[in-house]
């Protein structure tokens, strides 16, 4: 069994401080959430970016000035961008990231009521376009998915070609308007994809640390992080993004799983760092 790849969200495009006031805007923030889930054993961080006013953007410059000062202080770590960016950006928009040719980013394969009144629209056109061009610059895809649908959109364009081999999944389970978060659930999207892919769970809220469980035993690997929770336990605040990814961590070391470093986990996902 693989060592186990923990990649945090620090921060996505929705959540905000009255949620969770460790969750960053600033770009000093953003480096101490990122070392925070580097030191407790974070391999890799997802990274969306916001404005000082909490903002979300995609602008290429407000996030090379954030990875820049992440680099500086924890320069082996991964970095991915999110290319989902938030709900209503034009494609052009949340592409912009992959100009900074990071080693990976998200690829987001289908279209999603997202809550009660969002959607988060990706056609398959979009979803060429941005495969394509992750091609063209050598950055892994990420496919993220948040229901079957969307893996079988992934498989179909892996046999055209445009989505290659190696294929690293991201379940994103419980956001309403897809998967729910059941074990039930997660089996059904383990099973889906080919025997040679790797995945991450990214559980939504209450299903973050459950469904970490089931993927440390499965051999999977996990995402956590304030994007997704912003809950140590049950209407407790976690204090950062670290302390997160350490509940993760006890949980593996109960298990017996060895946590990756960056360069384990570059090995494990067939990156090579830039």
């Amino acid at each position: 069994m693989d060592k186990l790849i923990i990649t945090a969200a620090i921060c996505g495009a929705e959540v905000l401080k009255e949620h969770n006031p460790a969750v960053p805007y600033k770009v000093e923030e953003f480096v101490r959430e990122a070392k925070a889930a580097y030191n407790a054993g974070a391999s890799i961080i997802h990274l969306h970016v916001r404005w000082d006013d909490g903002t979300p953007t995609q602008d290429k410059n407000r996030f090379k000035e954030v990875m820049d000062a992440i680099y500086a202080e924890i320069p082996d770590v991964i970095i991915q961008p999110s290319t989902g960016g938030a709900v209503g950006m034009t494609d052009d928009e949340r592409l912009q990231p992959l100009d900074l040719t990071p080693e990976m980013a998200t690829l987001d394969c289908g279209t999603l009521n997202f809550g009660p009144v969002d959607i988060f629209v990706n056609t398959e056109k979009t979803i060429i376009y941005f495969a394509e061009k992750m091609n063209v610059l050598g950055v892994k895809p990420e496919i993220e998915v948040f229901d079957k649908s969307m893996v079988d959109t992934a498989l179909r364009l892996h046999k055209k070609g445009i989505i290659k081999d190696p294929m690293h999944f991201d379940f994103v389970m419980g956001v309403q308007g897809g998967i729910g978060g059941s074990l039930r659930d997660f089996v059904f999207l383990r099973h889906s994809i080919p025997a040679n892919a790797t995945y991450t769970v990214a559980g939504i809220g209450r299903f973050e640390f459950p469904l970490a469980m089931a993927a440390i035993i499965d051999g999977g690997h996990v995402r956590v992080g304030l994007e997704d929770n912003v809950f140590i336990s049950k209407g407790v605040l976690a204090k950062s993004n670290g302390e997160l990814v350490e509940k993760v961590v006890r949980m593996a070391k109960e298990l017996g799983r060895e946590i990756a470093t960056p360069n384990e986990a570059r090995e494990i996902l067939g990156l090579k760092k830039k």
